[in-house]
């Protein structure tokens, strides 16, 4: 794989999260120190409730590290910011607006651009997702994949340089999945966009990972880094990738093993 940049598109620098929920300290996070170079896939999966979707968070300047440091483009992160769009499990789109005007919405703060040139952005990313002829389409009228596609769309139409994924195919059917992945491989080739990106599906991270980061659990640590250079487009069915995906578990196993054996010590 080579020498990682010295300066990547995302670092966190032995950063910590705690929070204190009602009198209780709960350290939700670290020390991790972790980075993501620009346009690469960076898939991080972890046992539930490790502390993924809060790292997500502290990238994208919902939340501040308790300790340590977070940085894009070799600056501390000081909130959210349109360089970084988050996309979450339920597509979260305005029932009331068409698709078109849902993907045009994410646009409204760049001022400089007149309507028909949001239009002109909201339509191309559309297209790129597959759905130029549901543009005029309400939202009721699509299925759970289509829905997220309009997320995906929306989200890349502001070109923003960070894409922050938390588990958004979990609610999805198999088959929806699976098409999507090719999707988001194919959107990833031409955007060269930096993806951040949470799951819990082994296949899933084997998949679309360009480096898979095994997460422990609370608080989270980076466990293990594993590295995928797999030629793109990834078939989901490919014998390496079930070969990564099972490599990824037993990864996982053996943290829940020594977890299980923790607790039972006397």
């Amino acid at each position: 794989m080579g020498a990682r940049p010295a300066n990547p598109k995302i670092r966190l620098e032995a950063a910590t999260k705690t929070f204190d929920a009602r009198g209780l300290r709960v350290d939700a996070l670290g020390p991790v120190t972790l980075t993501a170079d620009d346009g690469e896939f960076v898939v991080l999966v972890g046992p539930s409730g490790c502390g993924k979707t809060t790292l997500l968070n502290l990238v994208a300047g919902f939340e501040f590290p308790t300790t340590g440091r977070v940085l894009v483009d070799s600056g501390p992160v000081g909130g959210p910011g349109p360089d970084r769009v988050m996309i979450f499990q339920e597509p979260a789109l305005f029932p009331w607006l068409t698709v078109r005007d849902n993907v045009c919405f994410g646009l409204r703060q760049h001022r400089h651009l007149d309507e028909r040139e949001r239009r002109g952005i909201a339509e191309r990313h559309l297209a790129l997702m597959h759905l130029e002829a549901f543009a005029g389409a309400c939202v009721h009228e699509l299925s759970g994949g289509m829905k997220q596609r309009v997320a995906l769309a929306r989200a890349l139409a502001p070109e923003p340089r960070v894409l922050l994924c938390d588990e958004p195919f979990g609610s999805l059917d198999a088959l929806t999945r699976e098409r999507l992945y090719g999707e988001l491989q194919e959107i990833h080739r031409q955007t060269h966009t930096t993806i951040l990106f949470v799951t819990h599906n082994t296949r899933e991270a084997a998949c679309l990972a360009d480096r898979v980061v095994v997460l422990t659990g609370r608080p989270a640590r980076v466990k293990q880094v594993l590295p995928n250079d797999l030629p793109r487009p990834r078939d989901f069915y490919n014998p390496r990738i079930v070969e990564l995906a099972s490599r990824i578990l037993d990864e996982l196993k053996a943290e829940l093993d020594v977890v299980g054996e923790g607790s039972h010590a006397g």
